[in-house]
């Protein structure tokens, strides 16, 4: 219920509390509180019994928290009734970038292209625009483009 406060907004709170209440008035406003904190959980779990009650057998595996439309979303579609896991696990990222990328390097060694196409991507002397470039030495500047600026 209180995930969201931390230990020291705690002991602002409480702090706070007997600053305004006084230390007196405090454990009654406790007591106060917790009871109808029980009274609220009585009363919704007597509605809870009530409706169960009023719509019969069929509905004895009724859970109120699939009236949450997140549990209920997360119930509905993040079963594995529609084999979803398995498609998941089916489907292996890096195998299909792997074996893209042979098949560019296929191609690039001429294997599969011919006549001209070959000439400017395969190893008949032109220049190689997919293969990473050597590191450039410190003192040399990278080659400048007009069009790039």
């Amino acid at each position: 219920m209180f995930n969201d406060i931390g230990p020291l907004e705690l002991v602002a709170l409480v702090i706070l509390a007997v600053l305004i209440f006084g230390p007196d008035k405090l454990p009654k406003l406790i007591q106060d509180i917790s009871r109808f904190i029980r009274k609220i959980r009585d009363f919704s779990d007597g509605a809870k019994a009530d409706i169960r009650s009023e719509l019969g057998p069929e509905f004895k595996d009724f859970d109120f928290e699939d009236l949450n439309p997140r549990t209920f979303v997360r119930k509905q579609f993040m079963d594995d009734d529609l084999g979803l896991k398995d498609i998941r696990n089916g489907f292996d990222l890096r195998k299909e970038v792997t074996e893209v990328s042979d098949a560019v390097r296929g191609r690039e060694s001429g294997a599969s292209i011919g006549g001209a196409a070959a000439s400017s991507f395969g190893t008949s002397g032109g220049s190689d625009l997919l293969r990473k470039r050597d590191p450039q030495a410190p003192d040399e500047r990278p080659p400048f483009d007009s069009d790039a600026t």
